[in-house]
Protein backbone atom coordinates (compact mmCIF):
# COMPACT_ATOMS: atom_id res chain seq x y z
CA UNK A 1 0.00 0.00 0.00
CA UNK A 2 2.87 2.04 0.96
CA UNK A 3 4.25 1.77 -2.32
CA UNK A 4 1.09 2.43 -4.57
CA UNK A 5 1.21 5.89 -2.86
CA UNK A 6 4.28 6.78 -3.61
CA UNK A 7 3.57 5.73 -7.04
CA UNK A 8 0.56 8.45 -7.04
CA UNK A 9 2.18 11.02 -5.58
CA UNK A 10 5.21 10.74 -8.39
CA UNK A 11 2.91 10.73 -10.98
CA UNK A 12 0.69 13.55 -9.42
CA UNK A 13 3.84 16.03 -9.14
CA UNK A 14 4.44 14.45 -12.60
CA UNK A 15 1.39 15.75 -14.34
CA UNK A 16 1.52 18.89 -12.04
CA UNK A 17 4.71 19.23 -13.66
CA UNK A 18 3.95 18.75 -17.36
CA UNK A 19 0.80 21.38 -16.44
CA UNK A 20 3.40 24.28 -15.75
CA UNK A 21 5.81 23.38 -18.23
CA UNK A 22 3.83 22.78 -21.30
CA UNK A 23 2.88 26.53 -21.73
CA UNK A 24 6.54 28.04 -21.15
CA UNK A 25 7.69 25.15 -24.00
CA UNK A 26 5.01 25.95 -26.47
CA UNK A 27 5.78 29.89 -26.00
CA UNK A 28 9.77 29.42 -26.61
CA UNK A 29 8.48 26.81 -29.86
CA UNK A 30 5.96 30.25 -30.59
CA UNK A 31 8.46 32.58 -30.46
CA UNK A 32 11.09 31.30 -32.77
CA UNK A 33 8.47 30.78 -35.34
CA UNK A 34 8.32 34.57 -34.84
CA UNK A 35 11.66 35.13 -35.41
CA UNK A 36 11.60 33.18 -38.20
CA UNK A 37 8.29 35.04 -39.86
CA UNK A 38 9.86 38.36 -39.38
CA UNK A 39 13.20 37.37 -40.69
CA UNK A 40 10.81 37.34 -44.22
CA UNK A 41 13.76 34.48 -45.57
CA UNK A 42 11.58 34.18 -48.39
CA UNK A 43 12.00 37.37 -49.70
CA UNK A 44 15.78 36.62 -49.86
CA UNK A 45 15.17 33.40 -51.77
CA UNK A 46 12.90 34.13 -54.41
CA UNK A 47 9.97 33.63 -53.21
CA UNK A 48 7.52 36.44 -52.58
CA UNK A 49 6.68 38.06 -49.00
CA UNK A 50 3.77 38.66 -47.32
CA UNK A 51 1.80 41.27 -49.10
CA UNK A 52 0.25 43.13 -46.01
CA UNK A 53 0.34 43.34 -42.17
CA UNK A 54 -3.09 41.57 -42.14
CA UNK A 55 -1.47 38.43 -44.24
CA UNK A 56 1.50 37.99 -41.52
CA UNK A 57 -0.91 38.41 -38.81
CA UNK A 58 -2.75 35.32 -40.00
CA UNK A 59 -0.44 33.62 -40.34
CA UNK A 60 1.48 33.94 -37.23
CA UNK A 61 -2.17 33.09 -35.91
CA UNK A 62 -2.23 29.72 -37.85
CA UNK A 63 1.07 28.92 -35.93
CA UNK A 64 0.56 29.37 -32.70
CA UNK A 65 -2.95 27.32 -33.53
CA UNK A 66 -0.28 24.57 -34.70
CA UNK A 67 1.20 25.21 -31.01
CA UNK A 68 -1.97 25.16 -29.39
CA UNK A 69 -2.19 28.81 -28.82
CA UNK A 70 -5.57 30.50 -29.07
CA UNK A 71 -4.91 34.58 -30.43
CA UNK A 72 -7.20 37.05 -32.13
CA UNK A 73 -6.34 38.89 -33.98
CA UNK A 74 -6.03 41.70 -31.78
CA UNK A 75 -3.48 40.25 -29.58
CA UNK A 76 -0.99 40.15 -32.79
CA UNK A 77 1.09 43.40 -33.38
CA UNK A 78 2.74 43.76 -36.98
CA UNK A 79 4.97 46.99 -37.11
CA UNK A 80 7.63 47.26 -40.28
CA UNK A 81 10.30 49.80 -40.95
CA UNK A 82 13.72 50.15 -43.37
CA UNK A 83 13.71 50.36 -47.16
CA UNK A 84 10.86 49.20 -49.23
CA UNK A 85 13.19 46.17 -50.89
CA UNK A 86 13.98 45.25 -47.48
CA UNK A 87 11.52 45.04 -44.79
CA UNK A 88 12.23 45.11 -40.75
CA UNK A 89 9.29 43.54 -39.63
CA UNK A 90 8.47 43.33 -36.18
CA UNK A 91 5.76 40.80 -34.72
CA UNK A 92 4.74 40.39 -30.89
CA UNK A 93 1.88 38.40 -29.38
CA UNK A 94 0.14 39.23 -26.48
CA UNK A 95 -1.30 36.40 -24.80
CA UNK A 96 -2.80 34.75 -21.70
CA UNK A 97 -2.50 30.69 -21.24
CA UNK A 98 -4.79 29.27 -18.02
CA UNK A 99 -2.93 26.48 -15.94
CA UNK A 100 -5.26 24.02 -14.12
CA UNK A 101 -3.80 21.63 -11.28
CA UNK A 102 -7.09 20.85 -10.27
CA UNK A 103 -6.59 22.00 -6.55
CA UNK A 104 -5.07 25.40 -8.27
CA UNK A 105 -5.41 27.20 -11.16
CA UNK A 106 -3.29 29.94 -12.41
CA UNK A 107 -2.76 32.35 -15.49
CA UNK A 108 0.54 32.94 -17.37
CA UNK A 109 1.16 35.63 -19.20
CA UNK A 110 3.42 35.62 -22.13
CA UNK A 111 4.28 38.53 -24.81
CA UNK A 112 6.85 36.46 -27.73
CA UNK A 113 8.32 38.84 -29.96
CA UNK A 114 10.57 38.24 -33.18
CA UNK A 115 12.93 40.93 -31.62
CA UNK A 116 12.98 42.43 -35.31
CA UNK A 117 13.17 46.19 -34.28
CA UNK A 118 11.87 48.49 -31.58
CA UNK A 119 7.82 48.49 -31.10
Amino acid sequence: MKYVLWIVLVAAIGVAGWRIIAPQFANLVFQDELQDTAAQLGAYTGVSPPASNEELRNIVIRKAQKDDIALDPEHVSVRRSGKPGYPVIFIAADYTVNVNLLVYSYDVHFYPTSRGGKF
